[in-house]
């Protein structure tokens, strides 16, 4: 073997058979420590993975055989310089871009931008009712398929694939629904400072209370799959700890804190969009593992089933209310009525602005084109997303495009407990404990 070595006309003068070898693929030396290295401890790169999994994310174990010494997050590969870009787009335009962020429940960041925008031009008091209950009920409807998507990746990567199946096909009822109320399954931009740009489309009640009904049916399926089974068990409970002390510690939120048996969550602690008149109950547990997790997701589906059947019902009490300010300043795209395929302005929408009024014309122009000033000064509004606090902290200089924004994004805070989760534990279970925390690359990175 050494001969081999010496005579190798393509080995590299850095190459050496003396002492001992480390083969490191991405990270810098100097973080990988070979010296404190002990006996047979290799460092390792688990992803990052096909984006469609849990993102790209990267993680460096150091494993002594297969148990996990330490681990590390390393994120950054599906930056797309989100909060950057939106300094260079109109306030109404900056949804587009953040509804992008967690592309699994993107009607968190759209309300945590809206409202931080609202706050800042005051008029958190003048959206009008209608506006505030299809926002909560798009919330909560999020809501129920972000934890779709967090039980049915879970359960793949754990080898349940019914669970997986299950997940995707009830999620797509909820994604049905969406593309009839916004006209997109995702990314919808449908959060606008102000209001909402179109009310419920005719037949929306009913095919809301259709979908819950479905819901209400298929939801068993998972405690009956899952709640007892001692595989699945087996795989979850003990997996994944972290007490209240180190959630509290690293910021951590959502379901992961609510696992530990505090019952904080902001639809409660701090009320918005008339939450607090709403009834539906905090969900915690004492089990701060992936096993509790999963059951706190599973019993919140249940919880917003019970806010959505109450906002239908004020929908029907406000059917023919405004669901946009009454501020033409600000109201963007003013009075739109959409056209018969469900995506273009209607001819009667087309004619008022292009043939009736020169001022409505001129008016339509400039606010599309050049956006409306938000007064000097900066806002912080945090709403409850399916993964924890999600807040966006939005700064002004008087013009017409936002002069900083930034998101307080959960799953980059939440993913601080990967190495708290997975050190001391097996390999196999690092997979679990990622799992349970539930990231989305793209608000991580954003």
């Amino acid at each position: 073997m050494s001969d081999t070595l010496h005579n190798d006309p393509y080995a590299g003068t850095s190459e050496t058979i003396d002492g001992q070898v480390f083969n490191v693929t991405g990270g810098d030396w100097d973080t990988i420590q070979p010296d404190s290295l002990a006996g047979d401890r290799v460092v390792i790169n688990m992803g990052p993975q096909h984006p469609s999994t849990h993102g790209v994310l990267r993680l460096i174990l150091e494993l002594d055989g297969e148990q996990v010494h330490d681990a590390r997050a390393g994120i950054g590969y599906l930056h797309t310089g989100i909060e950057k870009n939106m300094e260079f787009r109109t306030w109404t335009q900056g949804v587009t871009f953040c509804t992008r962020m967690d592309y699994v429940a993107p009607f968190s960041t759209e309300a945590a931008y809206v409202g931080a925008v609202e706050r800042l031009l005051g008029i958190e008091d003048d959206i009008p009712e209608r506006a505030k209950i299809i926002r909560v009920l798009l919330l909560e409807l999020n809501r129920i398929s972000s934890h779709l998507i967090a039980i049915a990746t879970g359960g793949m990567e754990i080898g349940a694939l019914t669970v997986m199946t299950c997940g995707f096909r009830d999620r797509e009822e909820i994604l049905k629904v969406f593309e009839a109320i916004t006209g997109l399954r995702m990314n919808h931009a449908f959060f606008r400072p102000g209001g909402v740009p179109l009310d419920i489309p005719e037949g929306g009640i009913q095919q809301l209370r259709d979908t819950v009904a479905l819901m209400k049916k298929r939801l068993p399926e998972y405690a009956a799959l899952c709640n007892e089974n001692p595989i699945f068990k087996a795989r979850l409970q003990g997996i994944g700890y972290l007490n209240l002390a180190g959630a509290m510690a690293l910021g951590i939120t959502g379901p992961i804190l609510r696992s530990t048996g505090m019952d904080w969550d902001l639809r409660k602690k701090q009320p918005y969009w008339d939450y607090e008149t709403y009834d539906f109950d905090v969900i915690t547990r004492d089990e701060p593992d992936a096993y509790g997790r999963f059951r706190i997701r599973q019993d919140e589906m249940w919880e917003s089933l019970k806010i959505v059947e109450q906002c239908i019902d004020r929908l029907e009490k406000t059917a023919g209310q405004p669901v946009m300010i009454d501020d033409k300043k600000i109201a963007w795209p003013a009075q739109l009525t959409v056209g018969a395929d469900g995506q273009g302005n209607s001819p009667e929408h087309i004619k008022h602005i292009m043939g009736e009024s020169m001022e409505a014309l001129i008016h339509h122009f400039k606010i599309v084109t050049e956006g409306f000033r938000v007064p000097a000064g900066q806002a912080y509004f945090a709403v409850e997303s399916p993964k924890g606090e999600i807040a966006c902290h939005a700064v002004s200089d008087g013009g017409t495009r936002p002069y900083r924004v930034h998101f307080r994004e959960p799953s980059f805070v939440n993913l601080q407990g990967v190495s708290v989760m997975s050190e001391g534990s097996m390999l196999s279970d690092v997979i679990v404990a990622v799992a349970s925390i539930d990231p989305v690359m793209g608000g991580v990175d954003r």
